[in-house]
């Protein structure tokens, strides 16, 4: 079977959606209705299974809250994993939405068991269970896709084509900002206690939770890896167990510096992701806040606003991913279906021969990009506790044995 049509992204190449559970998620958690909510718009899952909370009669409730059949409701998630790899019907994907220190345990229970695994960021505590999730996917053939929904909006996408053009030269130097309000401290209901919990987010709770999402931004977009970087970190907000801002020094694979400022405790400020690459022929800026806009402003010519759609200079890997005319606008909700759409792309051709086009899934984060995410994390604290020291980043792919 062969699904090449790049212009359909959201068709199931089978002719039928495939089989989803969830592993948390339920009444009272942050991301589940968003990926919930990615999976049902992508029109590639229904959701069928789940464990979706640790409290049964929560997870309960939550089962009924998105028709999932009381007999594939469970209570923990190795009754799941079990029960679902034995039926005929069972689940094919599993997508976990729990807190970071469950999610190493949790994905290589599911990985075992044979069921392909979409898993929340950041991937795991630790590196070595990172390390240890990559060894795994590559041991059992089984999927496993990081869920970094920001690559999946078309002008992201269109900034990564025209970097490949060469429309900005070559790459010079890269900005970066993200800065969220949630975390100013004052009001418990502000901080989740686990958020800032280092035995539960792991060393730097700002870099985890969102640091990760602007590195995966950063390579998606230009291609580019970090491989050394100094970290500041500061509390800026009320007193907390963690840093909730820090400022990073970057220095990219091509020699460029970057810069990189993460905040959580910053007033008035709510999901503003922002990124700005300087090349010797041009700038790019793309505001996440205002995702359907793209800046591109050539060294000698005029400034050019891409927008969302179709024709008009639109790349195909961006057009791929556009779903609504100009005017009728896409959000961050269709970025999550655009992110489940290739996951389950992946999953399709991996279990049932389905050949896809070339680079169809060359965006779609997966295991290293999960570990590139927990390198990074650990090379900031490293930098940080060391008082701000150069720090270079380990490798993500293992060194190849002597013959």
């Amino acid at each position: 079977m062969v699904f090449a049509d790049s212009s359909a992204l959201r068709i199931p190449p089978l002719g039928r959606r495939l089989r989803l559970g969830f592993v948390g998620g339920g009444r009272g958690g942050l991301v589940g209705n968003w990926h919930f909510a990615g999976a049902r718009l992508s029109n590639h899952w229904e959701v069928v299974a789940g464990a979706l909370s640790s409290r049964p009669e929560v997870a309960a409730a939550s089962a009924r809250d998105w028709c999932i059949a009381p007999d594939r409701s469970y209570t923990h998630f190795r009754e799941m994993a079990a029960r679902e790899a034995a039926r005929p019907d069972g689940i094919e994907a599993v997508s976990i939405c729990t807190p970071n220190d469950s999610h190493a345990g949790i994905a290589a229970c599911f990985l075992r068991a044979g069921i392909d695994v979409i898993l929340d960021k950041p991937m795991t505590t630790t590196v070595a269970d990172a390390r240890m999730l990559v060894a795994l996917r590559a041991e059992t053939g089984v999927s496993l896709t990081m869920t970094y929904p920001f690559a999946q909006h078309a002008m992201v996408r269109q900034a990564s084509a025209l970097i490949e053009e060469g429309a900005i030269g070559q790459l010079r130097q890269v900005q970066m900002e993200y800065f969220q309000d949630w975390n100013q401290g004052g009001q418990p209901e502000e901080s989740p206690i686990w958020r800032q919990d280092p035995a539960r987010v792991g060393r730097s709770s700002i870099v985890g939770d969102i640091g990760t999402h602007a590195l995966h931004l950063l390579q998606a977009m230009t291609g580019r890896d970090v491989v050394s970087l100094r970290a500041d970190m500061f509390t800026c907000g009320a007193p907390k167990p963690q840093p909730d801002t820090a400022h990073v020094s970057l220095r990219l694979d091509n020699g460029a510096p970057g810069l990189l400022h993460l905040c959580n405790a910053a007033p008035g400020q709510f999901c503003a992701l922002r990124v700005r690459v300087w090349g010797s022929g041009g700038a790019l800026e793309w505001d996440q806040e205002t995702p359907e806009r793209l800046r591109y402003v050539p060294r000698d010519a005029e400034e050019h606003i891409f927008v969302r759609g179709g024709g008009q200079g639109i790349r195909p890997d961006a057009a791929r991913i556009s779903h609504l005319p100009r005017g009728h606008g896409e959000a961050l909700s269709d970025a999550w279906a655009n992110l489940y759409a290739e996951a389950g792309l992946a999953v399709a051709a991996r279990r049932h021969g389905v050949a896809l086009a070339p680079g169809t899934l060359r965006h779609l984060p997966g295991a290293i990009e999960g570990l590139k995410g927990m390198l990074f994390t650990d090379a900031c604290a490293d930098s940080y506790e060391a008082g701000g020291t150069w720090v270079t980043l380990a490798s993500a792919t293992p060194p190849v044995p002597p013959a």
